[in-house]
């Protein structure tokens, strides 16, 4: 289907147009990772003793962690159903609506009793909350995506394409500067109700964050087809997704699912690696990641102007070697209880290497989809694998550590090895001609120009 396109004029201003969308994009994307980073971590350090209390401690995490997983089972359904309301109706709308259903489902967890208190019924209401919440933030990313790069030219895909990455990195960092402020003042402040002040604080993120969407433009590409996309049905949308742009949808599954588990696994996993079986302290973990976020945000603005400068699929590659060369020695730095080199190992794998990733591979996503189907595809294709790896590799790290009589840590290795590999496979097939082929029909002039 052809669409009309930018004039050069259009074109040029978009950037500057665009930056009135750069908070829109980044508040919305810190409040994700603000709301996951910390439920995984308390998910790790403590919902086992105040929700699933058990006489094993690692029986305790592992159930904890099994909550983690369930808030990913949502995230299918809601990134295809959110992806299509975003072809419909447009992306402005869906980032307010995810916005409000992620922070409050968020901002509730903190306000639920323990199991001593009202019984089976708190960790049941656990688990409603968690499908809440990652039913919320499975639109977050993908529509932040793709009003990134609808809003960006040929010469700044990059630099709008880190926004997204800027924003979790952001987020990323509140989160662990909260987690260490409420592991800082002892286990029993901590699990009586010092865990609970930075799920309740989001309350106040998403008040402020709606304002700012609700005033942020729809983007230009959008509004080119808005006029097609409401005459069309849901199941059309979808209907058209999967007829035509399955090979995107496989890249995006791909790309995004390594980069998922890779993430989470860093994260989330080594944190409850270095309590339950090397005895360090929580606050040294949550630190680390503090550092790390730090460094992401400092590295993430440069990554996006690499971007612009270097092929997409170069840059990813080169992250997912460098992960692959990190999965073995990682835990001969764990396994020395050093906080400094610790430290030195988070800042590498979650400052450096997962960021350079994302970065380059949110606007690699977002080319694999004409704009008619765009946020129908990086939902259904992000959300279906980011469930899948995100939610059930760090849990089955756990398990494999847990279950091994020597606590062996091979397996886990390679399962970061296998996550940096999907990434280079989902490089290798990348749908970016045929999709602009789609759009622009054959004439090789305007392909180029609306590339």
């Amino acid at each position: 289907m052809k669409q009309p396109f930018d004039s050069s004029d259009e074109v040029a201003a978009r950037p500057a147009r665009g930056r009135s969308v750069g908070p829109a994009v980044v508040i919305g994307t810190s409040l994700e990772w603000f709301d996951f980073y910390l439920y995984a971590s308390m998910a790790a350090l403590v919902f086992g003793k105040v929700f699933f209390p058990s006489s094993n401690s690692s029986i305790s995490t592992l159930a904890a962690f099994a909550t983690f997983a369930v808030g990913f089972l949502a995230r299918p359904l809601g990134g295809i159903l959110f992806g299509i309301l975003g072809d419909k109706i447009g992306r402005k709308a869906v980032l307010s609506l995810s916005l409000l259903i992620m922070g409050i489902a968020s901002g509730l967890i903190g306000l639920l009793p323990s199991y001593e208190s009202i019984g089976i019924a708190a960790p049941i209401l656990l688990v409603i909350l968690r499908i809440l919440q990652g039913f919320g933030a499975s639109a977050e990313l993908g529509s932040a995506i793709a009003v990134a790069y609808e809003y960006a030219d040929e010469k700044t895909r990059g630099r709008f394409g880190a926004l997204p990455a800027l924003g979790a990195q952001v987020g990323l960092l509140g989160a662990s500067l909260a987690v260490t402020g409420v592991t800082s003042f002892g286990d029993e402040f901590l699990y009586d109700w010092g865990w609970r002040i930075p799920f309740v604080a989001s309350f106040a993120v998403v008040g402020v964050g709606y304002w700012i969407r609700r005033n942020m433009p729809e983007t230009p590409d959008f509004e080119r087809v808005a006029a097609q996309a409401k005459q069309r049905k849901g199941f059309q949308v979808f209907k058209d997704l999967l007829k035509s742009d399955w090979r995107g949808l496989a890249v995006v599954a791909a790309v995004y699912g390594g980069y998922a588990a890779i993430s989470y696994t860093f994260k989330t996993f080594s944190l409850s690696y270095l309590t339950q079986f090397q005895d360090v302290a929580a606050n040294v973990g949550a630190f680390g990641i503090t550092l790390a976020s730090t460094a992401a945000i400092v590295m993430v603005p440069f990554f996006g102007r690499l971007c612009d400068r270097v092929d997409l699929r170069r840059v990813m590659v080169g992250g997912a070697v460098g992960v692959m060369l990190l999965a073995f020695p990682m835990f001969w730095v764990l396994n020395t209880g050093e906080p400094v080199l610790i430290w030195a190992l988070l800042i590498l794998a979650t400052g450096v290497l997962a960021p350079l990733i994302i970065v380059a591979a949110s606007p690699f996503m977002a080319r694999q989809f004409p704009t008619e189907v765009r946020a129908s595809g990086l939902g259904a294709g992000r959300e279906v694998s980011g469930a899948t790896a995100g939610g059930l590799v760090p849990l089955a790290a756990l398990a494999i550590v847990t279950v091994s009589p020597t606590h062996a840590t091979w397996g886990v290795s390679l399962l970061i090895i296998g996550a940096a590999v999907l990434v280079v496979v989902g490089v290798l097939f990348d749908q970016k001609d045929r999709a602009h082929s789609r759009i622009v029909g054959k004439d090789p002039m305007t392909e180029a120009e609306a590339y």
